[in-house]
């Protein structure tokens, strides 16, 4: 993690952060979704208080982390889903548990007590990444969708808040 901060996502990290996750999506191993959306729809469905890149000591954006809420019912108000993205170029140099850990950090200072996310199972390093940072599988979701015209499965994860009781 030499020369890494991580710093609050704006507007004017649009473009890097879109490649980034269209990166991700080009992988197959990362979601669903086929195309990264626009900015307008990227910044209208995650929360602006917990969006944050990650950058190397020349101001490169090497990944980023956000999340949306799961509902609007206030009962779930202190839960929601997020998403972690890393530059392929860059992985394996901390930059995901650096995130995670901000955004752990972020969100329990915000009263969220429940972090989630889903991740294919043959996206062995996320399912790693995301249990060092304290998730735990909470099941798996059997043929949940259909992916590049075949079936996939996707293993639920969570974080409980262990200081918000």
């Amino acid at each position: 993690m030499v020369d890494l901060t991580v710093r609050p996502m704006s507007a004017r990290d649009a473009d890097r952060v879109l490649a980034i996750y269209q990166a991700g999506l080009d992988s197959g191993e990362a979601s669903f979704e086929v195309t990264a959306p626009t900015w307008a729809a990227f910044d209208a469905t995650r929360l602006t208080a917990h969006r944050f890149v990650a950058v190397d000591g020349h101001g490169t954006i090497l990944g980023w982390v956000a999340v949306t809420p799961t509902s609007n019912r206030p009962v779930y108000a202190g839960v929601v889903e997020h998403s972690v993205y890393v530059d392929p170029v860059a992985r394996g140099r901390g930059v995901g548990r650096l995130l995670l850990d901000t955004l752990i950090t972020s969100t329990e200072a915000a009263g969220i007590w429940t972090i989630q996310s889903g991740v294919f199972p043959e996206n062995t390093a996320s399912l790693a990444l995301h249990q060092r940072a304290g998730f735990r599988v909470i099941g798996v979701r059997e043929r949940v969708g259909r992916h590049h015209d075949r079936w996939r499965d996707v293993v639920l994860l969570e974080r409980r808040s262990p200081t918000i009781v």
